[in-house]
């Protein structure tokens, strides 16, 4: 029982010091302080949430869909930041918008 104590004393007091430290550790500080812990001194498992982010969608998704076959054919690695702002820029000049 009174190892079990000292593990949520010691995460609690591990959170306090990394709160007066810098913004990497005051992100570190927050997730110990959110960790719900169980009896044993475990923690427990967090939902996941179950709305996504979502990012900007095409207004044209035919047009957008052409476009983005031609940048395949045209960029030997197509996922890469190159190939995506040819395709954003081609879209938007024939005339394809997001929301």
């Amino acid at each position: 029982m009174a190892i079990k104590r000292n593990v949520k004393r010691t995460v609690k007091k591990v959170s306090r010091d990394l709160k007066k430290a810098s913004n990497t550790h005051a992100r570190q500080a927050k997730k110990l302080a959110a960790l719900k812990l169980k009896k044993g001194g475990s923690a427990t498992k967090r939902k996941k949430s179950t709305t996504k982010k979502k990012g900007a969608t095409p207004t044209n998704p035919s047009l957008y869909a052409r476009v983005k076959a031609e940048a395949k054919r045209k960029f030997k690695v197509y996922p890469s930041a190159y190939a995506n702002a040819w395709l954003v820029r081609t879209y938007k000049k024939r005339g394809g918008g997001y929301r």
